[in-house]
């Protein structure tokens, strides 16, 4: 009973389960019934969509094209006005811009250069498009104004604004206060920055747009005349002021008193007055004492009687007259070494200047023009006193040599900083201060050779020697001109060099120094050939002095002559730097030199012989005290008293009127003549003391030894 129930309810189960599953499949059957319908209902639709589509796109297409074709054809009219106007606006270029040209760029460069750029497109627009149209011409004529217009611009800011530089900033420049410790490093600006920016421009449109090189030559002509008239104006302040007042002015001690800035460097330039004392004094035995017509001027020496007797002076009135003449020459002198400085300063500014307004591949030709007049100028004044300097060698005045000196000296400083100065110039150019040196030294060489030549030579004229055989002119000028070589070793050994005078002077040249530059020449061997110039200088005047000495008669006279001239040159060399210098190659000369002075002091003593030759012992006869003489021994005795009383007085009248200017040498010579005169006298009173020779004893022993010391201490003493 049991199974059947189970299966039963088994059986139910699954007619339940079947039931469902029916259910189920039948739902699935509508679901997808429904589905295919709407697949059927979508596709018909994208169908009509897609016909509707079609239909669009071919209804489209037409109206797109046809919209770009009108947008196009928009584009084209806009870009066909726009050109229109462009071109249009070309037609009226003439006439807009013809106010503005006319006018000028005074003012307003930057709109009048606006103006000329409008102009020459138009000109190119109408030569590329319309080359025959007669607009063409009249935008030339525009261009061409404008241009002119430009340049008459560039020409007139430059002759406006260019102005000569001061003198006293040209001094400040070239550092004309050499006794300032601080100083401002002055920069020279010649045109005002405004101006020169404008004038840049204009020379770069002219440059780039113009194809005009005109404006060079204004620029350089312009500036040319304005540098010239710089050194110029500098000169023409040293005449109207002494070289001091100018470089100390108030005006420029309360400028650089404001503003000290860094120390500069001293200034080698050639300080007025240095040689004009002794320019005087040769000048006078250059112009005279050859001709015998008068003496001149001498410097004592330091120990030496201020009034060397027997040579002549200058009057005051002479003297005054001549230091005014020299005055104006140390300024001139000065003045050109000033000018020489300023035009290397004022050079290198103006070239500064230059490359800011010239083009570069121009800039060293116009350079070159710009610099020519006043380096003209300066050479042309340089040649003048070489000229002057060969007339007055011709005249035998030497002196002239004195003033090239410090002028080719700074020449030879400045000519390192010519060179950089003058880089890229012509060679013409380049060798003009070469050449002027050249020729100061051939000049200045020719003068000391010839001045050597002169000292030994310069004839003997009685009546141009001094009577008190004092220092003879030839002696100081000699001494006083070779002196003024110490301030100038280097230039004058550098003159004596460039004539390559080794051979003359036997002179070995070393041969890292054989060469035939001039220049290639050490300072060492310059240096000799100038210490054996000098040698030979003193050997002239030696060899003349002794010729000179024989036109007096009296031997003592021409010792005390000789003496003191050979005394005044040792106190020469010894005193200054000469004797180092002559020492270079005659290490001798102050021993030979005292030799000589002591032979002539030897020769001077010999003419007392006459007098002492009366105290000796000769003819005396011997004697015992007491008894009595022959009237013969007794007139010898007489005689020897007279002798030498007669002879002391002669001897020391006319001794008293010679000179002997070195107060040392006076007193030794008078010295050492007390006591061999005192010694033998003593002696010869002592001799006859015992010994009456005479009743009057007074009358011949007129002096006593002291009195006899006291005549011979007035010896070279006109005052006594």
């Amino acid at each position: 009973m049991i199974p059947t129930e189970e299966a039963s309810a088994r059986k139910r189960e699954i007619e339940e389960k079947l039931k469902q599953e029916q259910e189920t499949l039948s739902f699935i059957r509508e679901s997808l019934e429904k589905s295919d319908q709407l697949t059927k209902g979508m596709v018909s639709i994208l169908s009509s969509f897609e016909s509707r589509l079609m239909q669009l796109e071919n209804s489209i297409i037409p109206v797109h094209k046809q919209t770009e074709n009108l947008q196009r054809l928009q584009e084209n009219v806009d870009k066909t006005l726009s050109c229109m106007d462009h071109v249009i606006s070309y037609y009226h270029v003439a006439k807009d811009t013809d106010k503005i040209i006319r006018e000028g760029p005074a003012g307003r460069l930057d709109e009048y250069l606006s103006c000329i750029a409008k102009i020459q497109k138009a000109v190119e627009y109408f030569q590329d498009n319309n080359p025959d149209s007669p607009e063409l011409n009249t935008v030339k004529a525009r261009f061409e104004k404008g241009k002119e217009l430009l340049e008459a611009e560039f020409r007139s800011l430059l002759m406006r604004y260019s102005k000569p530089v001061p003198p006293i900033l040209i001094l400040d420049a070239i550092g004309g206060d050499e006794d300032m410790e601080v100083q401002e490093d002055v920069m020279l600006e010649h045109l005002p920055e405004a101006v020169l920016q404008d004038i840049i421009c204009i020379s770069a449109w002219l440059v780039e747009y113009g194809r005009n090189q005109d404006f060079m030559n204004v620029y350089f002509q312009v500036r040319s005349s304005q540098l010239d008239r710089s050194i110029k104006g500098l000169k023409e302040h040293f005449r109207k002021n002494s070289a001091t007042s100018a470089i100390h002015s108030p005006a420029v001690q309360a400028k650089r008193k404001e503003t000290p800035t860094k120390k500069a460097p001293k200034r080698p330039v050639y300080i007025p007055g240095t040689i004009r004392k002794a320019q005087n004094l040769l000048k006078q035995y250059s112009q005279h004492g050859l001709d015998g017509k008068k003496g001149s001027n001498l410097t004592p020496l330091e120990g030496f009687d201020h009034d060397l007797r027997g040579v002549k002076h200058l009057s005051d009135d002479k003297h005054g007259a001549a230091t005014g003449k020299d005055d104006v020459l140390d300024i001139e002198i000065d003045s050109y070494i000033h000018c020489i400085s300023a035009f290397v300063k004022l050079a290198q500014s103006e070239y500064a200047l230059l490359t800011e307004i010239i083009p570069e591949h121009h800039q060293k030709k116009t350079f070159d023009s710009l610099i020519q007049e006043a380096l003209d100028n300066l050479m042309l004044e340089g040649d003048n006193i070489v000229s002057a300097a060969r007339r007055a060698i011709v005249r035998h005045d030497y002196s002239a040599v004195l003033t090239i000196f410090p002028i080719l000296r700074h020449l030879k400083q400045t000519k390192p900083d010519f060179d950089v100065t003058l880089q890229g110039t012509a060679a013409s150019t380049k060798n003009k201060l070469p050449a002027l040196i050249t020729s100061m030294e051939t000049i200045g060489a020719k003068a000391l050779e010839e001045f050597a030549d002169s000292i030994k030579n310069d004839p003997d004229k009685e009546y141009n020697m001094p009577k008190d055989g004092t220092v003879h002119e030839l002696t100081s000028n000699a001494i006083l001109f070779l002196q003024q070589l110490l301030d100038f070793q280097e230039t004058a050994g550098a003159m004596l060099a460039s004539q390559v005078l080794g051979d003359t002077y036997n002179i070995p040249l070393d041969p890292r120094e054989n060469s035939s530059s001039a220049n290639s020449y050490s300072s060492e061997f310059s240096r000799r050939l100038l210490s054996t110039y000098i040698y030979k200088v003193l050997g002239n005047l030696q060899l003349n002095l002794s010729n000179k000495a024989k036109v007096y008669e009296d031997p003592a006279l021409r010792a005390v002559f000789l003496h003191n001239n050979y005394n005044y040159i040792l106190k020469s060399l010894e005193k200054s730097e000469l004797i180092q210098l002559v020492a270079v190659t005659h290490k001798k000369v102050e021993s030979s030199y005292r030799e000589l002075i002591e032979q002539e002091i030897q020769n001077y003593q010999r003419s007392w012989l006459k007098v002492t030759e009366h105290l000796t012992e000769r003819n005396i006869p011997a004697f015992l005290p007491g008894t009595k003489l022959k009237d013969k021994e007794r007139q010898i005795i007489k005689d020897k008293f007279k002798g030498f009383n007669d002879g002391l007085e002669e001897l020391c009248k006319i001794q008293k009127g010679w000179a002997v200017p070195d107060k040392e040498q006076r007193d030794a010579i008078r010295h050492a003549q007390k006591r061999v005169v005192s010694e033998a006298y003593k002696a010869f009173l002592q001799r006859c003391a015992n010994i009456s020779f005479t009743k009057n004893p007074e009358k011949y022993r007129r002096y006593a030894p002291e009195q006899v010391e006291e005549m011979i201490d007035k010896l070279f003493d006109t005052s006594a």
